[in-house]
């Protein structure tokens, strides 16, 4: 079989990403030229994937027929590149805000007319109040302060927060993070600061896209000579579904979050990252999640180079592509893409 015929996979990822971006960055209101689609731009103007008139759907499979097999593959990643003979511009999807706009990921920069943000409570804190109305309050003046940022150019439109991790060990150095060890609370949480990011406007518009991380049974750092990069969590399936899961769960079905983050650790000896059962079967099949799932930064390089999970980078890869993952905080994705890539990353070879 051809290449062009084995890049299914891969171009099924992309229509995922470009759904959602196309949904996302759409802003009449921008003060800037648009990531894509820039009404001063005459090449764009004749693009059928810049006519906001047309179906969504239709617009991602008129980009996806024009992209090449490099371009696609270079939009698996967080630092997308850009593809200047269509008018797009390169995107950096990570950015956080945890309590607030942050500038610890590098889609966000202060300075000049955005000097800082408002910086809350630590989540901790902020969910021992128990005030469901509160935590959706400081997520609408994050994602308005958030907008506004995007609005004059200095950050992007992908938030990749809240934390909402079990909290089981007190010696977890993120804890702070967290809502806490209540999975009732931190559902709740999860699903009320995801509104609030969010936005509650009717259709397909998103104020800004939220990320529930990490996901599963993750609150190892660093303890008796394993870290989060070593750590496998034995955990039963009753405790994945009554404790660990319940606030991803609520934020895919109560908050309807753009996006789940899978975490470095592995779960019953298989990383999250390339587990076909919690991130294909569980977030996108049973919780049907309508968005993208992204690895924590460096996942794919964390269970090939420090877990050995698999012999290869391309079987890496191909175990999170497989897998379900949509996007890689890292380049690792996009390593592979000399003649055949696609063919090497899907098959595993």
């Amino acid at each position: 079989m051809s290449c062009n015929n084995k890049s299914l996979l891969i171009g099924n990822k992309v229509v995922v990403i470009l759904v959602f971006f196309l949904c996302l960055v759409h802003s009449s209101e921008s003060l800037r030229p648009l990531f894509a689609c820039d009404p001063a731009n005459g090449l764009t103007r004749t693009l059928r994937f810049c006519r906001v008139n047309v179906p969504i759907h239709v617009r991602v499979q008129d980009l996806i027929g024009r992209l090449t097999l490099q371009e696609k593959i270079r939009n698996l990643v967080n630092n997308a590149a850009a593809v200047p003979r269509l008018g797009i511009g390169g995107y950096e999807w990570w950015s956080e805000a945890l309590h607030g706009v942050s500038d610890v990921g590098p889609g966000s920069k202060f300075g000049g007319a955005f000097p800082g943000a408002t910086s809350f409570p630590q989540v901790i804190t902020t969910a021992a109040s128990f005030n469901q109305s509160l935590w959706e309050e400081i997520g609408r003046v994050v994602s308005d302060e958030a907008r506004a940022m995007y609005n004059g150019g200095v950050a992007g439109l992908t938030y990749w927060s809240p934390n909402v991790n079990i909290l089981r060990d007190p010696r977890w150095g993120r804890g702070q993070e967290t809502p806490g060890e209540d999975p009732i609370v931190a559902a709740k949480y999860a699903a009320s600061y995801v509104r609030g990011l969010q936005g509650t406007a009717a259709g397909n518009r998103l104020k800004v896209a939220a990320c529930c991380k990490h996901y599963t049974a993750y609150d190892l750092d660093n303890w008796n000579g394993v870290d989060r990069f070593h750590f496998n969590a034995k955990v039963t399936q009753q405790d994945l579904e009554d404790t660990y899961n319940v606030p991803f769960k609520s934020c895919v079905y109560e908050g309807k979050v753009a996006s789940v983050m899978c975490s470095y650790n592995q779960v019953n000896g298989k990383p999250t990252c390339a587990d076909e059962n919690l991130l294909k079967n569980t977030i996108r099949g049973q919780w049907r999640l309508n968005g993208y799932i992204v690895s924590d930064c460096d996942s794919v390089d964390v269970f090939f180079n420090q877990q050995h999970y698999t012999s290869t980078p391309e079987e890496a890869a191909a175990a999170s592509i497989k897998a379900g993952l949509d996007l890689d905080c890292g380049p690792f994705l996009a390593i592979f893409t000399g003649r055949c890539g696609e063919e090497r990353i899907v098959n595993g070879e």
